[in-house]
């Protein structure tokens, strides 16, 4: 009796299958799970943990996704929505957020009023967000009582002299302990004299319920790897400098339609100017067309 059909004649029986029509075989199961090797690559030069890429989109792939990704051994592309410099800012953001945590804080700049949401504190930085120089805060009782009130919340800060600083390569296990050791609530992760990230105690435990952290997806740098998008117009060389400078590991050509001139020009453009870095070309749907990519250099 045999046991199943192979894809090439489940697939070319000449109608469709739907989800409920098919189902795996499985194999004899003589392993545990942790034996399961799910590594790929992205590029060449780029090996995966796991067969995993955030899209580079606005509402997805930015510094915090972006660490996250890497610190679970995927990756994430950041998206090009956005000026040069803000993107290139999210990837060195991304690369110094070794803790892989979305701060529960609101952040915002000298001349801001209060922000509708600000969660238990507000961190007033140099430019508003982070990374930037931290130049005070407020708790949610400072806020309280400044509600409604039209005020620039610089002139109601505390100041920063009780703050914990701590590097910003500093391991989720050292931070929890610092937190118990000097009985504060919140620290700050700086690097090269600004914040970079602000642990809040209540957000070291939500990270120990997420899966296990292994080495993450590290460049030779130690720092996080990060991919970044761009399009084809001449704009996008200018673009490119600056990614590439933030410490961009790979580019990806963003394109519906990856078979054009533009995106070829583009690829041997970029593997002339930056040979080391890899790129990922597309989107393309045959054979013919993802050999004229190859070709070019991706």
């Amino acid at each position: 009796m045999e046991d199943g059909f192979p894809a090439s004649k489940t697939f070319n029986q000449g109608y469709s299958l739907t989800y409920d029509d098919v189902i795996l075989l499985p194999h004899y199961i003589d392993f545990p799970t942790d034996a399961v090797s799910v590594s790929t690559r992205l590029s060449r030069n780029i090996p995966l943990s796991i067969p995993c890429v955030a899209s580079p989109m606005d509402t997805v792939s930015e510094a915090h996704m972006a660490a996250s990704m890497a610190a679970l051994g995927g990756i994430a592309i950041v998206h090009y929505n956005c000026t040069s410099s803000q993107q290139a800012s999210i990837i060195r953001s991304a690369k110094s957020l070794r803790v892989p945590i979305t701060p529960s804080v609101s952040f915002a700049s000298p001349v801001d009023g209060l922000p509708a949401y600000h969660g238990r504190y507000v961190f007033i930085t140099e430019s508003g967000g982070l990374p930037s120089k931290l130049l005070g805060y407020l708790s949610s009782s400072d806020c309280e009582n400044l509600k409604d009130k039209p005020v620039k919340i610089f002139d109601y800060k505390r100041d920063c002299k009780s703050v914990e600083y701590v590097n910003w390569d500093c391991d989720l296990g050292k931070i929890e302990t610092l937190l118990d050791e000097k009985d504060s609530d919140f620290l700050v992760l700086e690097r090269d004299g600004e914040a970079v990230n602000v642990v809040v105690k209540e957000d070291v435990e939500r990270l120990k319920g997420y899966p296990k952290l292994g080495a993450g997806t590290v460049g030779a740098d130690g720092e996080w790897m990060v991919g970044a998008a761009i399009g084809t117009r001449e704009s996008d060389k200018e673009r490119l400098e600056h990614l590439v400078k933030a410490g961009a590991n790979v580019v990806v050509l963003d394109s519906s339609q990856g078979n054009s001139i533009y995106q070829i020009e583009m690829i041997k453009f970029i593997k002339k100017t930056y040979p080391q870095l890899d790129v990922i070309g597309g989107n393309v749907v045959t054979m013919a067309q993802a050999q004229n990519l190859i070709q070019a250099g991706v």
